[in-house]
């Protein structure tokens, strides 16, 4: 009977004092890349994710919390490798200014919505409304750090390719390509004969 009034008065515990989250500071790195403009946009990235953080800690909902959570890390990785490849920032442009700014706004709404604890046809619809759209955001964002990356990953592929390919040439792998460039310079050698 103890451990069944034990586990009870646990979750009662639980439910009635939720854990409670810290702000911990996102520590701000110099930024150099020698471009001022891609330095501002980084700068100001680093603003949007303290932002994040802050909506991250108001918003009691553990889902949407998570989310967000998901929003920095990408967020972080995209700004990390504007700040390495500097001539990427046109790209973010529009990540920038407006789906940054328009998630955090969302975020303000659905904080504010919540702290009013009325559970109103409207509210809900509207709270409902804005946790669908985080899993939208959260796989946009995603895509914005795939795009950044899609020029290196051509450059990966072709570099493979042109390996495969040579390899094969000097006969180090077994492929198709192996006889071809052999077989041709054979004809050529002998035609000069």
């Amino acid at each position: 009977i103890l451990l069944f009034l034990s586990v009870g008065v646990f979750f009662l515990c639980k439910l009635i004092f939720k854990g409670k989250r810290v702000f911990v500071p996102i520590p701000e790195k110099k930024v150099e890349t020698g471009d001022r403009e891609t330095d501002q946009l980084i700068i100001d990235g680093q603003n949007y994710l303290k932002k994040m953080q802050e909506a991250d800690i108001a918003i009691e909902d553990e889902t949407v919390s998570e989310q967000i959570r998901k929003l920095e890390e990408i967020s972080k990785k995209i700004f990390e490798f504007v700040a390495e490849n500097p001539k990427k920032a046109p790209q973010i442009r529009k990540f920038m200014n407006y789906y940054l700014p328009t998630t955090l706004k969302l975020l303000s709404s659905y904080d504010k919505l919540e702290d009013t604890g009325i559970t109103g046809t409207n509210i809900s619809e509207t709270m409902l409304s804005i946790e669908r759209m985080m899993n939208t955001i959260v796989m946009a964002f995603e895509k914005q750090l795939d795009s950044l990356y899609g020029a290196e990953a051509l450059d990966i592929s072709t570099d493979i390719t042109v390996l495969e390919n040579m390899m094969a040439r000097e006969g180090l792998v077994d492929s198709p390509l192996k006889a071809e460039p052999d077989e041709k310079k054979e004809t050529d050698i002998r035609l000069e004969l």
